[in-house]
């Protein structure tokens, strides 16, 4: 088994999760866009710059996986809540990403990794918690059904001129 190490990621990391970033949202969801829309949609989600202003934010946390030999096998990253719920509670937070690479999935990494954020979350005073998954992703439905998370809600997620239909899950 590998080693796996779960840190807060720094603004030192920014380039490697906007790799991280992309590569998995290629990977799991690539398949799904024409490649216009989705380098459109990584342009504006996974890129150095965009990494580092979350990084800088005071209000977010991001997590970096990697494993003993360096690789980076996923991230996380969770904060105010940002979905489009009606009458959103004031202190409400969100995790807003939770990805794992294909070769590491299996192991519980992806709960090990919803564990530190749903943490931080809790211990900043955040309630409820919400989270965006993809209707499509039964997956990462069932890992957030284990968590307590619920279905409450749904929305349209952009990726480049495409519109995904999403879940918002929440948890009280």
């Amino acid at each position: 088994m590998t080693t796996i190490t779960i840190r807060r990621a720094t603004i030192a990391d920014a380039f490697r999760l906007s790799e991280i970033g992309a590569a998995t949202f290629t990977d799991t969801f690539g398949h799904l866009y024409p490649p216009e829309d989705l380098a459109a949609f990584l342009h504006i989600a996974h890129t150095p710059e965009v990494w580092s202003r979350r990084l800088h934010d005071a209000h977010v946390a991001v997590w970096l996986v990697e494993a003993k030999d360096g690789a980076v096998a996923g991230y996380a990253s969770a904060g105010p809540c940002k979905l489009p719920v009606p009458d959103l509670e004031s202190n409400a937070g969100e995790l807003f990403q939770l990805y794992v690479r294909d070769t590491y999935r299996g192991g519980k990494l992806g709960s090990r990794l919803l564990e530190a954020a749903l943490a931080w979350l809790e211990a900043r005073g955040f309630a409820p918690l919400y989270l965006g998954v993809w209707s499509g992703n039964e997956g990462a439905q069932r890992l957030y059904g284990r968590f307590g998370f619920t279905r409450c809600g749904e929305y349209e997620f952009p990726v480049g001129a495409q519109r995904d239909h999403e879940f918002i899950l929440r948890r009280a």
